[in-house]
């Protein structure tokens, strides 16, 4: 997985660039196989003022065969919408997986656990069931 830093508005030195994209591969690690590549952006929403929630990170993941994923933090630090980012794109990839999972469980075959191993044929043993139930109602 390719992982590309920018910081525009930022003084952005070489050693933050590699702290920040080290932090968020981490935590995206068990999606490695998963993404070609991930891009943050980090800014400072005020510049050199000061002011509550201004650094703002801002990550975008390219899943393999899928649209891009973005999340967005904003937090007091640097350090602190890094790590809130980082956890929204964990959760948002884990969302996708699930749906992605439960489509492919969808549409796999199930066996019958009922059956299994018996080397009986489930309908026909509901064939046997109905024509029994019949006999039974033309009977009575």
């Amino acid at each position: 997985m390719q992982v590309q830093v920018n910081s525009n508005d930022m003084q952005g030195s070489a050693r933050l660039q590699e702290w920040v994209g080290s932090a968020v591969s981490d935590r995206l690690e068990r999606f490695d196989d998963f993404l070609t590549r991930l891009e943050i952006h980090l800014s400072d929403e005020n510049g050199a003022k000061a002011g509550t929630d201004d650094k703002r990170c801002q990550i975008e993941a390219r899943p393999k065969g899928h649209q891009p994923i973005s999340v967005t933090h904003k937090a007091d630090t640097i350090d602190l919408a890094v790590e809130g980012a980082a956890e929204k794109m964990h959760h948002a990839l884990e969302h996708l997986m699930g749906r992605l999972d439960a489509k492919t469980l969808s549409t796999a075959h199930i066996p019958n656990e009922l059956n299994e191993g018996t080397g009986e044929d489930p309908d026909a043993l509901l064939q046997e069931e109905f024509l029994e139930k019949q006999d039974a109602l033309g009977k009575d």
